[in-house]
């Protein structure tokens, strides 16, 4: 199970930073849907090929600033 909650109004701010930090991925990789936080999880560890704790932690720091422009 996921440790972060996405929301309607931080979810496409996540994945804008997802899609600067991998330039390799692309929209349609990424369905950053509320409620289904553990498909995103499984789906982008397949993608950047990196563990749960890596993916997990990026994706909370970057809801630690959702208006920042950092990941």
């Amino acid at each position: 199970m996921a440790n972060f909650i996405l929301t309607a109004e931080t979810a496409p701010k996540v994945k804008i930073k997802f899609l600067r930090k991998y330039r390799d991925l692309v929209n349609e990789d990424l369905p950053f849907i509320p409620g289904q936080e553990e498909e995103l999880v499984v789906k982008l560890m397949q993608l950047i090929k990196r563990d749960r704790n890596y993916v997990e932690f990026t994706i909370n720091k970057a809801l630690a600033d959702p208006g920042g422009n950092r990941l």
